[in-house]
């Protein structure tokens, strides 16, 4: 595979690999596993030239402005569907990792009722560590990417949560090795001076914002400095560096939801820049946050309809608390009592009162008690439009 001129490829290194006798494995895979085998060494970045042709210049001009032009349409009146989008970010960007669930099992984990678990859980950790890495942008270093890291996986895996790996990793088949890997990232070792060099690399001030964007997340992925969860993390940098560098002021552009578009040629691009090829992963990010804008368009232009619909049927005056919680359900379309008194600084005993227009329309319907003993309303117009448009992206993502 050819590399570019300028741009430093990843060297490999051998070591030898023997399956841990703690963990149980047939003896075919043991003897596939056992022997040698090559791990990447990632160039140090920091003051690489990067190289950036007329026709690629163009890419990321044209996804720049449409990035510019998005946060400056949606920015000032962004208000619920500014949490719609960074949640449809984090689906997407989980989706690409094969997690999924629905639109209603999401909006329940986040009212912190119970009720939902497994990949909701992951979803919503997701989105909270990708606020958490948005909310750093301005002093991103190892320690804010760490908190990204822990916020994500406390969860489902403490013990590697927040912490770099202290053991050998590898992507692709072979659980029980990395001999049949597709990739095999740097031991555990080179780690710490990697990260340390990509931090800074992100500080540099010569390079196009999107050129920026795509490298530092293709430079972490190459370097995969967790045991799990480096894509999603990895793809939480893209939205940080875009918000420090002023392309986004308020608003989440989904680039995950248009990486789903064509995941192969994701992976693909992740390739061929550990070869030195770094055109592939800056087009793919031009190319899919011209895309993600005009999903993010689409979407929030369907949320506009139905909330638009519901001041025809709600009976209150104007300035009511009722109009408030018709935002909130835009941006939570699962809600309690209780989510819905904190949202709106408003006592408990004044809550029914707010719900009532909105059941008498048919726009919430009550479900019963949580798992909590909470009763909980849920809009279903607002979730079969979330979950509509996360089938969609799943069928551009399987080429449908």
């Amino acid at each position: 595979m050819a590399a570019s001129s300028s741009w430093p490829a990843a060297r490999d290194e051998a070591s030898f690999w023997t399956p841990d006798v703690d963990i149980p494995h047939s003896n075919r895979e043991r003897r596939q596993q056992t022997g040698p085998y090559l791990r990447s060494i990632p160039p140090f970045i920091t003051t690489a030239e990067l190289e950036v042709s007329a026709s690629l210049a163009a890419e990321i001009e044209e996804a720049s402005n449409e990035i510019v032009r998005f946060d400056a349409e949606f920015g000032s009146v962004l208000g619920p569907y500014g949490s719609v989008l960074l949640r449809t970010e984090a689906v997407s960007s989980s989706r690409i990792e094969q997690l999924s669930a629905s639109a209603r099992a999401i909006a329940t984990v986040e009212t912190g009722v119970g009720g939902a678990s497994g990949n909701a859980d992951v979803i919503v950790a997701n989105a909270r560590a990708m606020q958490t890495a948005i909310a750093a942008a301005s002093s991103l270093d190892e320690a804010a990417i760490l908190e990204t890291h822990r916020i994500l996986k406390h969860n489902d895996q403490p013990s590697i949560a927040g912490k770099f790996r202290i053991e050998q990793n590898w992507i692709g088949p072979g659980d029980a090795g990395p001999r049949l890997a597709n990739f095999v990232p740097p031991a555990h070792e080179r780690v710490p001076a990697l990260m340390a060099d990509l931090v800074t690399f992100m500080q540099r001030n010569d390079l196009p914002v999107i050129a920026l964007v795509a490298v530092s997340h293709a430079q972490f992925e190459t370097i995969h400095p967790f045991i799990d969860g480096n894509g999603r993390t990895g793809r939480t940098l893209v939205h940080a560096i875009l918000r420090d560098r002023g392309l986004t002021t308020e608003s989440t552009v989904p680039i995950s939801a248009g990486i789903l578009s064509n995941t192969d040629d994701y992976f693909s691009a992740l390739t061929r820049y550990r070869f030195g090829d770094t055109d592939a992963i800056v087009s793919m990010t031009a190319r899919s946050s011209v895309h993600a804008v005009g999903l993010g368009r689409q979407l929030i232009g369907e949320l506009q309809e139905i909330r638009q619909g519901w001041n025809d049927v709600v009976r209150a005056r104007k300035g009511a608390d009722a109009w408030r919680l018709a935002d909130l359900i835009i941006s939570q379309p699962v809600v309690t009592r209780e989510l819905i008194a904190q949202r709106l600084d408003v006592g408990e005993n004044n809550v029914d009162r707010i719900l009532q227009p909105f059941e008498d329309a048919g726009i919430l319907i009550k479900t019963g008690s949580s798992s909590r003993g909470r009763r909980v309303w849920r809009s279903t117009e607002v979730l079969g439009a979330l979950d509509a448009f996360g089938e969609r992206l799943g069928r551009r993502a399987l080429g449908r």
